[in-house]
């Protein structure tokens, strides 16, 4: 077990939990349009609506991915900008982080 397991498995259950939220976003998104024109409307206006939220979600994704590399590689928990550790209890308020309190 690593130093960072805990966080590791806290990602990757994150990562999940999103993962399957785009998909469910995804799949709505893919649905025709109504022939009624009000209806498509709606619809136009909520997809746009969705389309923002799967790309937060998709960023989220990505930066936990990022995350779980480096907990592999041995770089989690080193600020990406002055090389200092990054502390332990920052990465559990916010276990994507790549900078130390000083450089964020």
């Amino acid at each position: 077990m690593t130093e960072y397991s805990e966080l590791a498995d806290q990602l990757r259950g994150r990562l999940n939990d999103l993962i399957n939220r785009a998909e469910v976003i995804e799949d709505d998104l893919r649905h025709p349009l109504d022939k009624d024109w009000e209806d498509q409307a709606i619809d136009l206006a909520d997809d746009e609506a969705l389309e923002g939220v799967d790309e937060v979600l998709r960023k989220e994704i990505q930066q936990i991915r990022l995350a779980l590399l480096r907990i592999e590689n041995g770089t989690y928990g080193t600020c990406a900008k002055c090389g200092d550790e990054i502390g332990l209890e920052r990465l559990k308020v916010r276990p994507i982080a790549t900078r130390c309190i000083a450089c964020a």
